[in-house]
């Protein structure tokens, strides 16, 4: 009986010992990625700017909503915020309360598909299919797999640009710090649902401010492309969830969109016409509610210090 079963049940045992990690455990061990970038002009001052990306706030996430809470901690020069902040859309009322603390520094926000429409279930198995097959997260017919209920994220923007944060849907908005330092911002709707316009905002970085910043939810490769040709100094994106399903000491088998999984997430380079940017992914903090589960592969937030060009 041993010889003919042992090894299948002992497969099982392991592998449901690994999802209840993912979902139990590691989906709730929130960490800070720590990044420097030497991205400022010499003689300036460091900045330290928090990017959150990927909260996927589900009505119910207390540790999540408190370590959030947290990050305020940090003191940030500002903050950044990638997108795909729902996966619930009665969680609008508890993200707000989470990013509360956040919203009193400078910031600046793009969405993500979650945000503006809810996630619909599916089997997890067809995300690598997908994938292989060249779809990128897309369903069968190369249209995002997201569902057709529509989120609140009006309550979210009218949030946002109540604190004073600057939205950047296909758009160029600035910060300007207490210092009296100015960062010009270019941003794009996301591109996982085609919803951006790069024609809008085409042109390269305002020269009269002291740094400027390029931001997207999705890190396509058109629009790192664009953003690279156009001299930006720093792209800064999430969406990918770091891979989510990693493999232990080898790394993420998808990212969600045409990025290779050498810059999943973290701190890379991308190079288009001539010309390089640097690129910051984040792995997010949250996933989608169908699959609540991280594996090799921790939710994050990011604290990135900005330092001069060597």
């Amino acid at each position: 009986m041993r010889a003919r079963y042992g090894v299948p049940l002992g497969i099982t045992a392991v592998g449901a010992a690994c999802v209840a990690y993912a979902a139990g455990i590691e989906s709730r061990s929130f960490r800070l990625r720590r990044v420097e970038v030497p991205v400022l002009p010499p003689d300036m001052r460091p900045l330290r700017v928090l990017q959150v990306s990927d909260v996927h706030m589900v009505s119910g996430q207390n540790k999540k909503r408190r370590w959030l809470q947290s990050l305020a901690g940090l003191r940030p020069d500002f903050v950044v915020n990638t997108g795909d902040n729902l996966s619930d859309p009665e969680g609008v009322p508890e993200l707000l309360d989470a990013l509360g603390p956040l919203m009193e520094f400078p910031g600046t926000y793009v969405f993500g598909s979650n945000d503006y429409y809810g996630p619909k279930f599916r089997n997890p198995g067809r995300y690598l299919i997908e994938r292989s097959r060249g779809h990128h997260g897309l369903n069968g017919k190369n249209e995002p797999a997201i569902g057709i209920l529509r989120n609140p994220w009006e309550d979210l923007r009218d949030a946002f640009d109540t604190a004073g944060w600057v939205g950047l849907s296909n758009t160029r908005g600035r910060l300007k710090l207490d210092d009296g330092i100015e960062i010009a911002l270019t941003g794009l709707d996301d591109p996982h649902i085609k919803r951006d316009r790069y024609n809008l905002v085409a042109g390269g970085p305002e020269s009269s401010a002291d740094l400027a910043l390029a931001i997207v939810h999705a890190p396509y490769l058109r629009v790192l492309d664009a953003f690279a040709a156009d001299r930006y100094p720093l792209i800064l994106a999430g969406h990918t969830h770091g891979g989510q399903l990693c493999i232990p000491f080898y790394g993420a088998l998808v990212t969600n969109c045409d990025l290779d999984t050498d810059r999943v997430k973290g701190l890379s380079t991308h190079t288009a016409a001539g010309h390089r940017s640097y690129l910051h992914v984040s792995a997010g903090c949250g996933a989608n509610r169908y699959t609540p589960i991280r594996f090799a592969c921790p939710p994050e937030a990011t604290l990135l210090t900005l330092t001069p060009r060597q």
